[in-house]
């Protein structure tokens, strides 16, 4: 087994009034984390799952990068559609719900003319190595995901 390779990833948030978050990482503009009005807050931005969804998206999108090339799998466009179920009960604090996602439904789209057989064999390679996908995996969720070419 290789030695581990271990880096920090960091973020810094500020409390914005309401249910609003600035959140900075590393020299970026800070982006905004809020609620939707229907759950009590001003709608100025994506929620915090929300953006789990798109970090998902973001992060097989650079894993798919990464593989691609050490597999030489060709293509010319990739394009993502996800979406999450939670029990809100869970972050009402009912006993015995969870307040993560139940579970997540991801789409994999690619315009390419590499075979099913090689798009599943880069789809079981990211799913094994995309940091955000496992961290989703790990904590219990289901993941329907179809990869799949247009």
């Amino acid at each position: 087994m290789a030695a581990e390779k271990l880096i920090k990833v960091k973020s810094s948030g500020k409390w914005e009034g309401g249910l609003k978050t600035s959140i900075s990482i590393r020299n970026f503009s800070p982006f905004i984390v809020d609620e939707p009005r229907s759950l009590g807050g001003t709608d100025e931005g994506p929620n915090p799952v929300e953006y789990v969804l798109g970090a998902l998206s973001s992060c097989t999108s650079v894993m798919i990068a990464f593989i691609a090339k050490e597999k030489n799998f060709s293509y010319q466009g990739v394009e993502f559609k996800n979406d999450g179920t939670l029990d809100l009960r869970g972050l009402m604090g009912v006993e015995g719900v969870s307040p993560h996602f139940q579970n997540v439904n991801f789409e994999v789209i690619f315009k390419t003319d590499e075979s099913d057989s090689r798009i599943e064999e880069l789809k079981e390679e990211v799913e094994k190595r995309c940091p955000v996908y496992n961290l989703i995996k790990d904590a219990g969720v289901k993941i329907e995901s179809k990869w799949y070419k247009i």
